[in-house]
């Protein structure tokens, strides 16, 4: 199973010819592929799959997300 978890595109550059940006997941940095989401512009959120953007989220569609995720309970190491 995956979750797709919001990510905020802080750069965009070329690299190898490949498109691509820097994109911070809640303080996680990853490099990112974004030639399947030409529209993306630094500053929009994208869903990323194994290194690939694969789409651009609307502020409405991120909030609820972050609400929701928000919601789940935390439960550490320990607790298993």
């Amino acid at each position: 199973m995956c979750l797709a978890v919001p990510g905020q595109i802080l750069r965009v550059d070329q690299s190898s010819g490949m498109r691509m940006g820097r994109v911070d997941f809640g303080g996680v940095l990853q490099d990112v592929c974004l030639e399947y989401t030409p529209e993306a512009v630094v500053g929009d959120f994208v869903v990323v799959h194994v290194g690939f953007s694969i789409a651009k989220l609307d502020t409405q569609r991120v909030e609820e997300t972050f609400r929701l995720l928000e919601q789940i309970p935390r439960t550490g190491v320990e607790d298993l």
